[in-house]
């Protein structure tokens, strides 16, 4: 397993990111992308920053997680040609799927995955934009596993170090353009 930061050429600006106080529950603080996306230029770096860390990786999918790995995951995995698989909130897939439970900051929650959604043996990349306590990306990882991929990578946008989900993951690498 390997762990990276990647230095943007341009420094991201995590002044960029809003942070917001106590949502969506008392005693959280969540960090908006939306102020990134409303800045075409920190948009198309945020963009560009990615996609050179997803071609390292050599993925035959991009898998993002509902809802803000949509912002990107989807346009990655055009860029690189590549299929695109969504994990969703449980009870959104219209199909079979596989799922999983996991805890938040503030509570707990499911996710899940089609069941064809990958062939086996696939190298997979996990999006999201934010890796913070690190349940989420874990739960995606353990639903990735169903499909026996040769390899699985997480990339992020952002890493808040203090909730130490890092130590969570057992992906073979994870990587974050920035840390807060």
């Amino acid at each position: 397993m390997h762990f990276d930061f990647l230095r943007p050429k341009k420094m991201l600006d995590l002044n960029k990111f809003r942070v917001v106080q106590d949502f969506p529950k008392k005693g959280v603080k969540f960090y908006d992308i939306t102020t990134v996306m409303n800045d075409t230029e920190m948009f198309h770096e945020v963009f560009e920053e990615l996609l050179k860390a997803a071609k390292l990786e050599k993925p035959d999918v991009i898998v993002a997680l509902e809802t803000r790995g949509y912002f990107f995951g989807p346009a990655l995995a055009l860029a690189l040609n590549i299929p695109f698989v969504p994990i969703r909130k449980a009870g959104k897939l219209p199909f079979k799927t596989y799922k999983e439970s996991y805890e938040l900051e503030y509570g707990t929650a499911s996710i899940e995955i089609h069941i064809d959604a990958m062939k086996e043996g696939q190298r997979v990349l996990i999006f999201d934009d934010i890796l913070a306590t690190g349940g989420t990306a874990k739960a995606a990882t353990i639903l990735c596993r169903n499909f026996s991929p040769s390899y699985i990578g997480n990339l992020f946008i952002m890493e808040i170090e203090a909730l130490k989900g890092r130590e969570r993951l057992t992906a073979d690498s994870v990587t974050a353009l920035l840390k807060a």
